[in-house]
């Protein structure tokens, strides 16, 4: 959801976290990564412009900032 919206591909992605675009493929297939990989990837996102909502009642999720990436 998060890639999709930032319109960012797998190699940008991979590129901005410093990690290989087979490892954002196993992060989309849901496979297990290192938290210091899942905290790479959450930065790039968020320096993309992606907010990460917390659990509230109704699942946890992202946004986007508002004006679009940062």
């Amino acid at each position: 959801m998060a890639r999709a919206a930032t319109g960012l591909g797998v190699r940008e992605l991979a590129r901005l976290a410093e990690v290989s675009t087979d490892t954002i493929a196993r992060l989309e297939r849901g496979e297990l990564l290192k938290p210091a990989t899942l905290d790479a990837i959450r930065t790039a996102f968020e320096e993309a412009g992606v907010i990460f909502v917390d659990e509230n009642g109704e699942g946890p999720g992202v946004r986007l900032k508002k004006g679009g990436s940062a």
